[in-house]
């Protein structure tokens, strides 16, 4: 105990270093040149135990083993990081990207974006509790795994509850009402189990003014044992949802408004708020799982799974006209403020008296396109093929992601004697992404035509320039049509990996390592105007090798205390998005040596595990290197859109974890979870800049990112709280949050030479304005609350279900409690820059703000 409390007291000196440690100077620049899951579910922990080795006589002689770490319960600092720590957009080591989420073993992280498809089963908590975790670099018996939270969740029916439940939740987050049922069966005498649930989410509004929610979910899945060896599984679930979103924007417009939860996305319409930004996903998926058992010390399980269907986003387009977005900065008092003071202060009352100045006005975009009337020549590139009506000037767009993809995959696992035990396993997967913009809504307008208006505005002479499909010129589009872009993202992984665990008396070892192959590649659908050579077909393949090793030793000093030092090398390939310069446009890549991501990571720890406290102390070092990235925005300085292509992007991310569990008495317990880091980039990464109509490279930039922070995640949250559970069958918790060192992501082009133009770097003026531009904003630390607490009644026999008892279960969770509604939980410096001026004010930031007092409260009627 003695050397616990000596770790402890360390880690708590580590936290307060850190937390006194002076920040990383910038870079500096040359002078030259999801609810609450219904609740936190209070589940005791299994406690390690000492066993006798029962082929050793029991005398002194005999070999006393102490048992490896056992998971089965809750860890304290992944359920703060959970519950806690999600409403600040938390990201665990501050990693992005990097956790992995695999249903079955097969791995369903997304290869195109390395993110976690969470809308393929939204609501479905209730049957994805059975789930193993390896966090970091632990040894996982489903895969190698990555540097973040690995989870695998079991969907098959035997692996549900044999119960009944059907349940009521009232919200007043992205939904107000849920409702749901589940059942699983069990396995039968004849071998079968079969398990379904249906859920229901709504909100006409949700927390935010302007959204809204509609969301169904269903799963069914049934398992037949063919004989005492096999096992065979079908599982199908899904999530149709739509969702109307909520945008960031500037503070000065909140401010106007009134609040920091403004939205900018609707408007009203015959006097009903309607959203220009809506999500709507529908991608079900559809697994077949055969698990083979030869003896009761291995098991081989395969899994094949496909997914297709379909996710949108909508949003405004226009053609010619002024920009529909209410918030866009020619509209606020502040554009006004320095030329024209009197106007800026009428515009400034007119938002004041009238908030709905700051919303969209949807009854002057349709009389904008009711208005417009016009002839089209030559529809489709027939002579003589005229069409005159209403032409759209402003269109609702769905940005179209459709998505088919199929997995294989297996997993072997078996003990080889009592000391060793394998994993091994192998993977394939092809995905295709069809990317397409389509008409949602013409707003009034006849018709909408297929052509880019900025090639018609940079090249007037050349008629096939803006032609988004030059072989079919002069499209007329109509609601449901697509138009503008339209590509495919191809691209197939294959790879094989195995780990073994050795388990001595005193010491478990783990090493493992993988091979993956990566090959991807953009099959353009039409043929650009602006790039006929370069935009139809396939791109030239991108083919990737990555090796991956981890290595892992834990001391166990007794059945107590253990511990650990895990490290692990991993190279992954570059993601789609961020190689292809333009993938809306053209094939064209960064350049044509594009080199893997490569991670480098080491951990060590302790953990307590005793019949009253769990502790978990983690220390972490990890490197990212060689990442790349791209950008598309409007360049003032060139006037035109550009391509900025970032290349050699390094991170390094370093801190500490604790998470503790400490039973007070029979029914008072602490909880507690500290992270404390510092996650920087590391190093200059260089820019390319082409312009995105005409490929012209116009300068390649150095960007001084060196010791600038990784923005939106706490870099330091803390949370303690205490939970109470009575023998009357309650239990209630209150915990308190501190969270600080969030920082807003940088705007890069604001970090070079360019970007700081020619100036004479001993004028004091100039110095403050560079200091300003250059410098990175912290968000201010905040403190929250949250209360926890429900109730459970055995409910009379008349209730009993198949003479089995029934249970009624009610719970609520209030999530910052004090209703602190100025918690900045995100947000981004804008990449379009006044690079003449270099007024940072010109396009100010754009922020998020957590959620002040919300809850969610549920009934549960349960039974077997």
């Amino acid at each position: 105990m003695k050397t616990a409390l000596t770790l402890i007291g360390s880690f708590v000196c580590f936290i307060g270093y850190a937390q006194t440690l002076h920040l990383f100077p910038a870079d500096t620049i040359p002078q030259q040149d999801s609810s609450i899951q219904e609740l936190k579910n209070d589940v005791q922990e299994s406690l390690p135990v000492i066993t006798l080795d029962a082929d050793e006589p029991d005398n002194e002689g005999g070999s006393t083993s102490v048992s490896s770490v056992l998971s089965s319960g809750r860890d304290p600092f992944l359920s703060a990081a959970a519950f806690s720590f999600s409403p600040m957009r938390f990201r665990l080591r501050g990693y992005n990207g990097a956790d992995a989420i695999y249903l079955n073993g097969a791995d369903f992280t997304g290869p195109d974006n390395g993110l976690i498809p969470f809308s393929l089963w939204s609501g479905l908590t209730n049957v994805l509790r059975a789930r193993e975790n390896a966090y970091g670099l632990e040894a996982a018996g489903f895969s190698l795994g990555s540097i973040g939270l690995n989870t695998n969740i079991d969907l098959r029916a035997g692996a549900q509850w044999a119960q009944t439940q059907v349940g009521y939740a009232a919200a007043n987050r992205n939904y107000r009402h849920r409702l749901f049922i589940t059942h699983g069966s069990g396995f039968n005498k004849r071998g079968w189990a079969y398990s379904f649930m249906l859920n229901a989410r709504y909100a006409n509004e949700g927390y935010v003014p302007g959204t809204y929610y509609r969301g169904f979910s269903y799963y069914a899945a049934a398992d037949k044992k063919l004989n005492p060896k096999n096992t065979v599984s079908l599982i199908a679930f899904g999530a149709p949802t739509e969702n109307g979103r909520q945008a960031a924007s500037v503070q000065e417009a909140m401010d106007l408004a009134g609040t920091d939860f403004y939205n900018p996305s609707w408007g009203y319409q015959d006097g009903k708020k309607r959203n220009a930004n809506v999500a709507t996903v529908f991608q079900p998926v559809f697994m077949a799982v055969h698990e083979y058992q030869p003896n009761s010390r291995s098991s081989w399980m395969t899994t094949l799974a496909y997914a297709s269907g379909k996710r949108k986003t909508s949003a405004f387009d226009w053609y010619n006209a002024p920009d529909p977005r209410p918030d866009y900065y020619r509209y606020l008092p502040s554009y006004y403020a320095a030329a024209q003071p009197n106007t800026a202060a009428t515009i400034r009352q007119m938002m004041l008296d009238d908030p709905d100045l700051l919303q969209v006005n949807w009854g002057q975009l349709y009389n904008v396109n009711r208005g417009n009337t016009a002839t089209v020549h030559n529809v489709e590139g027939i002579r003589g093929n005229d069409v005159t009506g209403h032409r759209s000037l402003y269109i609702l767009s769905d940005r179209v992601n459709a998505l088919q993809r199929f997995i294989v995959n297996t997993v072997y696992d078996t003990k080889l004697n009592k000391r060793m035990a394998l994993s091994a396993g192998a993977h394939f997967q092809n995905q295709e992404n069809h990317y397409y913009e389509e008409i949602k809504d013409l707003l009034g307008g006849d018709f909408w035509v297929n052509v880019n208006q900025f090639a018609e505005r940079d090249y007037p002479n050349d008629p096939n320039s803006l032609q988004f499909d030059v072989d079919h010129p002069n499209q007329i589009k109509k609601t449901g049509d697509p138009y503008g872009y339209n590509y495919k993202m191809v691209v197939t992984r294959m790879g094989a990996w195995a780990q073994v665990l050795v388990t001595l008396d005193h010491m478990d070892l783990f090493a493992g390592g993988a091979l993956d192959y990566t090959r991807f590649y953009r099959n353009g659908l039409n043929r650009n105007g602006l790039f006929p050579d370069a935009s139809l077909g396939k791109s030239a393949p991108q083919q990737f090798l990555n090796p991956g090793i981890k290595a892992g030793i834990t001391y166990k000093l007794n059945g107590r205390n253990y511990f650990f030092i895990n490290g692990g090398y991993f190279a992954r390939p570059p993601l789609f998005d961020n190689v292809f310069i333009s993938p809306r446009m053209r094939n064209t890549l960064q350049n044509n040596d594009l080199k893997s991501e490569t991670v480098q990571s080491v951990e060590g720890g302790y953990k307590l595990n005793s019949p009253r406290v769990h502790i978990g102390i983690t220390g972490y070092y990890t490197q990212i290197k060689n990442v790349y990235d791209v950008m598309t925005f409007y360049h003032d300085q060139y006037q035109n859109f550009v391509n900025y292509a970032l290349s050699g992007i390094n991170s390094v991310y370093f801190g500490g974890e604790l998470g503790a569990s400490v039973q007070l008495t029979a029914t008072l317990s602490f909880n507690g979870a500290a992270a404390a880091g510092r996650y920087y980039y590391k190093g200059r990464p260089n820019a390319v800049v082409t312009v995105d109509n005409s490929a012209q490279v116009i300068t390649e930039q150095t960007v001084y990112l060196n010791h600038f922070r990784i923005p939106s995640t706490p870099q330091n949250a803390y949370s303690a709280g205490l939970f109470y559970r009575s023998p009357k069958y309650w239990f209630i918790s209150l915990t308190g949050n501190y969270f600080d060192n969030s920082w807003l992501s940088v705007n890069p082009l604001r970090r070079t030479v360019a970007g700081i133009g020619d100036v004479d770097p001993t004028n004091p003026d100039i110095q403050s304005t560079i200091s300003t531009m250059i410098k990175q904003e912290k968000f201010p630390a905040r403190f929250s609350m949250d209360l926890f607490g429900g109730w459970s009644r055995r409910l009379p026999r008349s209730f009993n279900i198949h003479k089995k008892p029934s249970y009624l279960v009610f719970t609520v969770g209030i999530n910052n409690l004090l209703n602190n509604q100025n918690i900045r939980s995100g947000g981004f410096e804008q990449l379009r820059f006044d690079t003449e001026n270099r007024d940072v004010n010109k396009f100010p930031p754009k922020y998020y703000y957590a959620y002040g007092l919300n809850y969610y409260a549920s009934v549960l009627f349960r039974f077997h």
